[in-house]
């Protein structure tokens, strides 16, 4: 995962938890104003209707207005403007709550004159004792605008507002479980990257120092297969050729990580040219006929005689070639049987190179052209590698706009075809 879709992946991921965030605290607050108001409508509802009733027992009026205070959140005062009988009123409030289903815990006192201090009258209500010793239960402070009044306070109103919010609070919980997720989940990818890049600095740097004692190695075979001394020694000659083609085997491979590094970095340019595919491929095929010629297998083609000219980078398309080929020839059951046709369909050259190799299990065609995958053999590896060969060559293909496809069955060879734009 390259760093622009990491960065892209981060923005996105802050801008829906800031949205998540958001929502979920507009609907706790939202959920938490309805059902504070819906309760203070009940309450003062209650209080209004306990006062008419304790006003009519009175045979008195009422006050036209000011007759329900809310001093805070959970205390309200009633002015009644008349002698309050408290066993009474805790009857009328008892009944009033339970009535508009304000089933919930409460204590009242009533304001004395001639002491001017509030009288406890009780409390009523589900209220566990644990609760209660949280409650600062009988602090029902005096009002001193009323003369005849009482007071009533709810000390589990916050409970019993979250009481009926608890399925707002389980989407507030699973949300903020999912952001913990997911910010869990960037940082293991953030570190994962991490990790990734150091691993890819290390692997470059390491492939850059080994260039040094490769171009040593292999000035000092072709001194050796010079001198006259070492041509005279059959097991010395041969001793010497093995030096340079297990040398020139480990150039490649380094050029071949160098190069995928510039790839993914995105240093790498192409340069193309125009060039005629029929001469590439002929060329190409020379070399790779030798190879396998050598171990008694044959090449077969079908090229055309006259000149397709497609717009490519030389050594990119050499080099796709020949690792396209090497898979033929590694991958072959005995004697390699190598098939190379190029033709033009719907406007386009289609390519393929056919092979009677070992084939490649339905299962794992589609991570064929990953990097570093290799297909799982057991503890058999008769082929050495290192899983690169075919991401570069869809690294290049793609670079250039080709279309690349696969075609095997196991025990029956290998296909693959590239689909190349010609010029007109």
């Amino acid at each position: 995962m390259n760093s622009n879709i990491i960065t892209r992946l981060v923005i996105l991921g802050a801008i829906t938890i800031i949205g998540l965030i958001g929502m979920q605290s507009y609907w706790v607050i939202s959920t938490w104003n309805i059902n504070e108001e819906e309760f203070n409508k009940k309450v003062r509802l209650a209080l209004l209707n306990v006062a008419k009733q304790m006003a009519e027992v009175k045979e008195s009026s009422l006050p036209v207005k000011d007759i329900i205070k809310r001093r805070t959140s959970n205390y309200y005062v009633v002015n009644i403007e008349a002698e309050i009988d408290p066993a009474l009123l805790k009857e009328f409030l008892r009944r009033e709550f339970e009535q508009l289903a304000l089933d919930e815990a409460f204590e009242y006192s009533v304001y004395d004159c001639t002491t001017d201090e509030m009288v406890y009258g009780g409390f009523y209500g589900p209220l566990i004792e644990k609760e209660k010793s949280k409650a600062e239960l009988g602090n029902l402070p005096k009002y001193d605008e009323f003369t005849y009044y009482f007071g009533v306070k709810f000390p589990n109103k916050t409970g019993h507002l979250l009481g009926k919010m608890q399925l707002t609070i389980t989407f507030t919980a699973l949300v903020i479980v999912t952001i913990i997720f997911f910010a869990y989940a960037m940082f293991i990818i953030l570190r994962q990257k991490r990790l990734s890049e150091m691993q890819k600095d290390f692997i470059n740097n390491m492939t850059h120092e080994f260039k040094t004692p490769i171009s040593t190695i292999k000035i000092s075979a072709d001194v050796f297969l010079k001198a006259p001394q070492i041509q005279e020694d059959k097991r010395l000659m041969q001793y010497a050729r093995i030096i340079k083609e297990q040398n020139m085997r480990l150039n490649k491979q380094v050029e071949k990580v160098l190069q995928l590094a510039s790839i993914e970095k995105g240093n790498f340019s192409l340069k193309p040219e125009v060039l005629d595919l029929t001469e590439v491929l002929n060329n190409t095929i020379q070399s790779i006929r030798i190879q396998v010629d050598k171990i008694g297998g044959t090449l077969q083609t079908d090229l055309p005689q006259r000149p397709t000219s497609i717009r490519a980078d030389r050594l990119h398309l050499t080099n796709i070639l020949h690792n396209l080929f090497d898979n033929a020839i590694k991958y072959c059951k005995d004697i390699p049987d190598i098939q190379v046709c190029l033709q033009e369909n719907d406007g386009q050259l289609e390519l393929s190179i056919k092979d009677n190799g070992i084939g490649i299990d339905q299962e794992f065609q589609h991570r064929i052209f990953d990097k570093f995958y290799r297909v799982p053999t057991g503890n058999v590896h008769n082929v050495k590698g290192f899983g690169l060969g075919l991401f570069y060559v869809k690294s290049i293909c793609d670079a250039h706009g080709w279309r690349i496809r696969l075609f095997s069955k196991p025990e029956a060879g290998t296909e693959v075809k590239l689909y190349l734009k010609p010029l007109a």
